[in-house]
């Protein structure tokens, strides 16, 4: 685990533990009200959704957990940073924490990793957050490319070595540069190659990943198309452009509430934390 403690200005929260069986993860677990489980993306963390947190701990639970190999949890041996092992110890924590009539946000990898675990948890969901993220195979040709070009050996040793997509790719999936304090908090927790395993894991994932989004596109839809859900969603992300992703999750969630978010790139914690949080408080508050 990264020797690095947060700023109490800038993420207020107390750190907590849960060994699991497959390393010792960490998370936040702030405020009271319906639980809300916020999943990250790559290569973020917790950190991610500090001002999402703030905004809704006096109204709902929030728990924002670190995968393993990111953030402030361990980076165990014989971890293989797998979507299908995030989701697995994703699983563990909501039954350990005993999360009933909980709320599941996800972006980026948040997004299949949370319905992976929703999924087998149906009657225990009460509603969905998704911005920005996908649950189906990758089907267009930018995201394939994407993945082959992030795996290929000059960018692993890009991702590994130069911290490639906290240096170049959270600047460039947010609206304005995050100052240099929030620049510092993504690049600590991954101080060296060893530490950004799973973050050069997650772009080949996008293509490896196939049988799980596969079952994804198959049993989101079965077991939780019924639930309630809210879209926020940043329409200047070149990722997750809205054009062909916002047709199918509204074709997947019938009761859904659509929120533009109309000057926001991928990272949407990062651009518009109070947009989001004011749009979950008048869904489900």
């Amino acid at each position: 685990m990264p020797g690095f403690t947060p700023d109490p200005q800038l993420y207020p929260f107390e750190s907590r533990w849960f060994d699991n069986s497959r390393g010792r993860l960490h998370y936040v677990d702030e405020g009271n009200g319906p639980p809300l489980l916020l999943c990250h993306g790559n290569p973020t963390w917790s950190f991610l959704y500090r001002d999402i947190i703030m905004a809704l701990r006096d109204k709902f639970r929030c728990i924002a957990p670190d995968y393993l190999g990111f953030g402030l949890s361990e980076r165990p041996p014989g971890f293989g940073y797998t979507a299908q092992e995030h989701a697995a110890v994703l699983g563990e924590l909501v039954d350990h924490l005993g999360l009933d009539g909980y709320l599941t946000m996800g972006q980026d990898w948040g997004g299949p990793i949370s319905l992976a675990v929703a999924v087998e948890r149906a009657d225990r969901v009460r509603g969905i957050v998704l911005g920005n993220t996908w649950f189906w195979p990758a089907d267009v040709a930018t995201t394939k490319i994407f993945s082959k070009v992030m795996s290929s050996p000059p960018l692993q040793y890009a991702i590994l070595h130069r911290n490639f997509f906290v240096e170049r790719l959270i600047p460039a999936g947010c609206e304005r540069r995050p100052s240099d304090a929030v620049m510092e908090h993504y690049r600590a927790v991954q101080p060296n190659p060893a530490a950004r395993a799973g973050v050069a894991e997650m772009p080949k994932e996008i293509l490896a990943a196939r049988p799980l989004l596969e079952r994804l596109a198959r049993d989101v839809p079965k077991r939780l198309g019924a639930k309630p859900t809210l879209l926020v969603w940043g329409m200047k992300d070149v990722a997750f452009r809205p054009g062909p992703s916002i047709p199918r999750m509204q074709a997947t969630f019938p009761d859904h509430v659509l929120v533009e978010l109309p000057t926001a790139k991928h990272y949407i914690q990062e651009d518009a934390p109070q947009r989001i949080a004011a749009a979950i408080i008048d869904r489900f508050g």
